[in-house]
This record gives C-alpha cells, structure tokens and sequence, in this order.
C-alpha cells in the first residue's frame, strides 16, 4: 500500500465529493437533502469560474482511492475561504488533515492572501481543534437552523 497523495482537484471528482458530503453528512450529523445540492453548487461554481492563480482544490488519495478534500477559493483581494474540507472515516487520525490544511494554507499565502476564513458547526470538534492547532481564531458562534438541524454554525479567521 503507498503512502496517501495530494492531488489537483479535478471535475471527475465533483460527483464523488457530492455523494460524500451528503452520505456522512446525513449519518454524521443528521443533515436533510438539502446538503447535497448546496455542496454540487458549490463545486459547479468552483468548476465553470475558478482562478487557477488564486484558487484551488485538492483531493487525498491512497492506492487510487479517494480520501478527502479541501479548497482554497478568493472571498476578497486579501482573504482566501476554505471550503469543502472532508476526510472519509477511514482516512480520519493519519495525519492527512494536517497535510490537506498546511496545502491549502499554504497556497493562500503563495497566492498572496493575507487571511484566510471558513465556516463550520461546533459539531466538527477534530476539524476545530486542528484550526486551533494552526493559529485559527473562533470570531463568531451563533444558533441557526440549517440542513433540517439545530446547529452552532462558527466562523474562524486566520492571518497568514
């Protein structure tokens, strides 16, 4: 078995992605039908008008196995996003969110960004505690009612 591999997303990838966020999304955290869409949407956007000098995606990969994504997209001149951060269960506590995050943040400050921010739910407690092991600051916690659930949706910010 060969060591896991970061890889430039690819739109082939975008309906394995989907089905993934809807799939452990839904089991995980009890999400309606209304994730799936949301995240399609997302990656269409990211697919038909995404700057390759300021954007990009990556997929983890083992053995041609697909494990996980993360992207870095252009909010503003100064800040990047991150977006669609996802590690199948398998791939979860090997590190490979650790390398999918300092690739992603590492782009952004190659790109010239000078933050970063992203959006998530208390809920994610791993993914949280890794944004807090990187120097990302919580800035807002609020309730809301999103994806058929009640959640404690977050922003963090990180200067890079």
């Amino acid at each position: 078995m060969s060591d896991p591999v970061l890889r430039r997303f690819e739109p082939r990838d975008s309906q394995w992605l989907v089905a993934q966020h809807a799939d452990l999304y839904a089991r995980d955290e009890g999400f309606d039908s209304t994730f799936g869409p949301l995240v399609a949407e997302i990656l269409h956007d990211f697919c038909t008008d995404h700057d390759p000098g300021c954007e990009q995606g990556w997929i983890a990969e083992q053995d041609g196995q697909r494990l996980g994504s993360i992207f870095c997209v252009r909010l503003d001149e100064q800040t990047a996003k991150l977006r669609l951060f996802l590690l199948t269960p398998d791939a979860r506590g090997k590190g490979l969110g650790k390398r999918l995050l300092q690739t992603c943040m590492g782009f952004a400050r190659n790109a010239g960004y000078r933050d970063m921010q992203l959006w998530t739910h208390e809920s994610h407690r791993a993914a949280c505690a890794l944004y807090a092991a990187f120097g990302w600051q919580l800035v807002e916690s609020r309730p809301v009612h999103s994806f058929g659930v009640d959640l404690i949706e977050q922003t963090w910010k990180v200067t890079l």
